[in-house]
């Protein structure tokens, strides 16, 4: 028996499939390969719960990890008698079930911010009916939700009221107000105090959830209970913590506000109330890989929420396999499993080093023997650390070799991808005149800017506008075509004035833009046309809520400002205007679950860029389990689609294909097969560069849960941190006393892994395999 505790007929079916034959944690889990797959288990083991429990009390998750969970539930259910939907039922346990019936269950809502209006969009109260209650036909009557505004306050007033800057001091609970504002708020916390009491009461009366599906936060937050929350734990009204601020970010519309938004949510004795329930928690992608080892094989404890589901029988995580890459039966796994490859031995010497604080050199043959990876390399003897060492230092000379008369074209998912993937490597490359170099951003990237930025910009534009200072409009001709001229213009007059240090001058460089773009985006022709499209702009931002889904036009404003930012990057290196190319893939929506690629809509404008750039070499993010945004992994898709469509028209057998991650997802040293050295001064560039030039990103509204800041200060650490790596195995003075000053100079490096095409296809092709026949 792989575990102690009994799997169900679908479970069962999973872990066949997944070839995992050891399961050592305090946390039954199942493992699939990769994102879209996890939405597949998840779906068949709720259809099956359900359908042996007609009158359950189910807890679903919001967001977008349950994205694949939705769509595959929905298509199960819709194909359930169909030849689609039988062979999927015979293949994964559900054989012999009956369809199950949904519409008696009862639904319990997990959480929500506060306060938050119901009516909007980025609300979790709206998501639930949305998918759940609308798209699985619940019964309305029966769920047990949180809507904020019918939540009671004190005089009966309505949140806007009580909290007009929506700001909830829960100093409140212990202290005594300062006037009668405060009073009024005090009274209605104690009154949310008492609601929260009886939400957690109307779950218990119900018997408790039977079955409960949930995200894991960075920090491991299960719900919104975040680390450190009370294993007993019940429904309350609480703050949260940075990690999970910056998660929630992107659903608010900036960190601004959901730093400053309190929650609602169940607690994690709420979860494990009724001790027969199923509850799951699932995890994709490398970037969840510390917190789930952490979380299944830790001694229940505080510090980690998720290891509350120890107390059910029936509590599981399932993961993808880049999610459980650090449990320790993975590594078994990965080391006893199969033929022992290269990749092994370089793994496993390196992690002995770290595991014992020792240089390589200083690694002995006793040392080897007594690890329980390293014994495991065939030939073992005095030479194979050396071996691995020598192997590490090739790699290095890879990434120090002078590319020449190459034709560049270096993608991204999303603007600054590229920038805090490799900007050092593409540096060396700029240097050699015979090299030319393209870029190309793939989506849009509006949702990154946010409606603040967007309405002081044009605040800004409006004033130099009344002050004459910018003057190109008064051109005659501007409003019919020289709005679309002299667009290097804008970016050296910007570059230059970042240079004389005049910040009013760059903001004018900006505002040129900007009036080229909504000169463009809402064919304006002529200059009172301007200020009134200005003026209706401002108000309908003021107008939206945090997070709201802007229009058509707006996205596309918001992205042309990303594109400005982005051409500025490159213009530091002299590329033109003309060799950054903007694709604005259609997939790229702004809605919660965007659309996978299409052939026409998605692949072909890549491939008409590969037609007219024609690369020798194409740089992309090799992202292939959806570890940061699902934006990566859509693009790989298209990428992969579009460069087998070009390699069906031209012989592309020689075509490179370099793979690099940036600050969602890392390449461990035995997966790269190019290091690069990073200096000091490529890390200024890249933070002057990215200070400079991404404007709206510099008060980082959609941090990384790593860093409350700049991307750029998270993609130098990880530099930092993966020269440490290698260090330890050649020795400090391997890089101070190299004959190279460019390795002399490196106080960071940078992983990336150089593929042909076929390689990289392999790699893509998996991806494009899970969702074969889903939708």
């Amino acid at each position: 028996m792989l575990s102690k505790y009994p799997l169900s007929d679908v479970e069962k079916s999973f872990l066949q499939e997944s070839g995992v034959e050891k399961i050592s944690t305090l946390i039954p889990y199942l493992q699939v390969d990769n994102f879209p797959k996890l939405g597949l288990l998840t779906a068949c083991r709720f259809l099956e719960w359900a359908a042996a429990n007609p009158e359950g009390v189910i807890s679903l998750p919001t967001g977008k990890t349950p994205e694949f969970f939705i769509k595959w539930t929905q298509f199960l259910l819709e194909n359930w008698d169909n030849k689609k939907g039988k062979d999927i039922r015979e293949k994964y346990g559900l054989g012999n079930t009956k369809k199950p019936v949904l519409k008696d269950l009862t639904f319990v809502q997990i959480d929500e911010f506060y306060p938050i209006s119901a009516k909007q969009n980025n609300s979790f109260f709206d998501y639930v009916n949305k998918f759940y209650i609308q798209g699985f036909g619940l019964s309305k009557e029966k769920a047990i939700l949180i809507n904020s505004d019918e939540i009671p306050l004190a005089n009966g007033l309505h949140f806007s009221a009580v909290f007009p800057d929506l700001k909830v001091d829960l100093s409140l609970r212990f202290r005594d107000p300062k006037n009668d504002l405060e009073k009024l708020q005090q009274e209605s916390i104690y009154m949310i105090d008492q609601w929260c009491g009886e939400y957690e009461q109307k779950i218990r009366d119900a018997g408790g959830i039977g079955f409960f599906l949930g995200g894991i936060g960075p920090d491991g937050h299960i719900a919104f209970n975040t680390r450190g929350s009370h294993l007993f734990s019940v429904t309350r009204l609480t703050e949260t913590n940075f990690e999970t601020q910056a998660v929630a970010a992107g659903d608010l519309g900036g960190i601004e506000i959901s730093s400053n938004r309190l929650v609602i949510t169940i607690g994690l004795d709420t979860i494990v109330y009724n001790p027969d329930a199923v509850a799951i928690i699932i995890a994709a992608g490398e970037a969840k890989a510390g917190i789930v080892k952490d979380s299944l094989e830790t001694p229940m404890n505080n510090v980690f929420p998720g290891t509350v589901l120890q107390k059910l029988k029936n509590g599981r995580f399932y993961v993808t396999k880049g999610a459980g890459v650090k449990l320790t039966d993975s590594i078994d796994a990965y080391y006893q499993k199969g033929e022992w490859t290269w990749e092994k031995t370089e793994r496993s010497v390196i992690d002995l080093c770290k595991k014992l604080g020792k240089y390589g050199h200083r690694i002995k043959l006793t040392d080897l023997k007594a690890d329980k990876y390293t014994k495991l390399i065939p030939d073992l003897s005095e030479e194979t650390v050396s071996q691995v060492m020598k192997s590490i230092e090739n790699k290095l000379s890879k990434g120090l070799e002078q590319e020449s008369n190459e034709v560049l074209l270096h993608t991204g998912p999303h603007h600054d991808d590229i920038s805090l993937g490799i900007l050092p490597h593409i540096t060396n490359q700029l240097h050699e005149p015979s090299n030319e170099a393209h870029f190309s951003v793939l989506t849009s990237g509006f949702t990154a800017v946010t409606n603040t930025f967007v309405i002081e910009t044009l605040q800004s534009t409006k004033k130099l506008l009344d002050n004459g200072q910018i003057q190109m409009v008064n051109f005659e001709d501007f409003f019919e075509v020289g709005y679309s001229l002299k667009t290097d213009k804008d970016v050296y007059h910007y570059l230059t004035n970042v240079a004389s240090e005049k910040a009013d001058q760059r903001l004018r460089g900006l505002c040129h833009r900007v009036v080229r773009a909504l000169v463009i985006v809402y064919e304006i022709k002529n200059k009172t046309q301007l200020r009134e499209t200005i003026n209706d702009v401002i108000s309908i931002l003021k107008n939206s809520y945090d997070g709201e889904k802007n229009s058509a036009k707006v996205q596309k404003l918001k992205g042309m400002i990303r594109e400005f930012e982005e051409e500025l990057v490159w213009a530091h290196f002299g590329v033109q205007v003309k060799n950054v190319h903007h694709l604005r893939l259609g997939f790229y929506t702004g809605d919660i679950f965007t659309e996978q690629p299409d052939k026409d809509r998605d692949v072909e404008p890549i491939v008409e860029m590969f037609r007219k750039v024609n690369p020798t070499k194409i740089s992309l993010t090799l992202d292939p389990e959806g570890s940061g945004p699902d934006t990566h992994y859509k693009v790989l898709q298209a990428t992969a689609a579009a460069v087998k469509k070009w390699g069906e028209e031209k012989d592309i057998s020689d075509l490179r294909i370099i793979g690099y991650r940036n600050v969602w997802f890392k390449f461990e040293p035995h997966e790269a097969n190019v290091i690069v050295p990073v200096s000091l001064g490529d890390m200024s560039v890249m933070e002057d560069s990215f200070a400079n030039c991404y404007l709206s990103q510099v008060n980082a509204s959609f941090p990384s849960y790593s860093h409350n800041g700049k991307f750029s200060t998270v993609a130098k650490r990880i530099w930092v941190d993966q020269l440490d790596a290698i260090q330890l195995l050649l020795g400090k003075n391997y890089f101070y006393q190299h004959e190279r000053a460019q390795v002399r100079a490196s106080h960071g490096l940078i992983f990336f892994r150089d593929m042909n095409v076929e390689e990289f296809l392999a790699t893509a092709r998996e991806l494009e395999k899970s969702i074969e026949g889903m939708l």
